[in-house]
């Protein structure tokens, strides 16, 4: 009887993964070499036949490795977008777009902001804008917990603002291109006005509450990666 497990862990005894993720690897391919070697073995070969058959299946027990360390970079480089960006990201755009939704179904009036009382520049939701502050904090530390870089957690705060940003940004080019054909237009005027009611005047918002709550959880991090250093 071939003690595959024993075998297999011998070969991958370099192998840099954590010790529950190579138990796993190990186990996979032990079962697998075990099942073409029985597999051999009721087809009527001997066990040392069988289990030179088995062997082929791997031909560069140096390159298994390197592939197998590359796929398991991979797949921690998704889990970490995963838990450092898209989850904190969704969270605060969800959180942000129901508050909004359960002030409008409240009654809350949006403030017009008008340019000298007379031209609109910009509508504004105010109590939402305010709620935003906290949205920001609370993706900021999401993103940093899961040990987020300065990028993912900025862009973990300012989430819930880019589907607006990128709906203008396709919007706004058409709007100037047919501009000319259509009398009246107001649409270039509603996009700015867009920009500064959707886009930054929540960003503004977002960071306020999400940059202190980096700053703040990163000091003792920092502090501690000196002293141990």
């Amino acid at each position: 009887m071939h003690d595959w497990r024993k075998f297999v862990q011998a070969q991958l005894a370099g192998l840099p993964l954590s010790p529950g993720t190579k138990a796993d690897v190990v186990d996979e391919l032990a079962g697998h070499l075990e099942e073409v070697y029985e597999g051999h073995r009721r087809e009527g070969m001997s066990e040392e036949l069988a289990a030179q058959r088995a062997l082929r299946e791997v031909k560069d027990w140096h390159d298994l490795r390197c592939r197998i360390q590359v796929a398991r970079r991979k797949e921690n480089i998704m889990s970490n977008r995963i838990t450092q960006f898209w989850f904190p990201g969704l969270l605060t755009f969800v959180v942000s777009t129901g508050a909004l939704a359960l002030l409008q179904k409240l009654g809350s009036k949006p403030w017009i902001l008008a340019w000298n009382g007379g031209l609109p520049v910009a509508t504004l939701y105010l109590p939402w804008l305010l709620l935003l502050t906290p949205v920001g904090a609370m993706g900021a530390y999401l993103s940093h917990r899961a040990g987020g870089s300065r990028r993912a957690v900025l862009t973990s705060i300012v989430f819930p603002v880019l589907p607006y940003l990128a709906s203008i940004l396709v919007v706004l080019p058409v709007s100037l291109i047919f501009d000319q054909f259509i009398a009246h237009n107001m649409a270039p005027l509603s996009l700015l006005m867009a920009l500064l009611g959707w886009v930054l005047a929540p960003a503004v918002a977002l960071l306020a509450g999400g940059l202190p709550v980096r700053v703040f959880v990163s000091r003792p991090l920092s502090s501690g990666r000196i002293t141990g250093g």
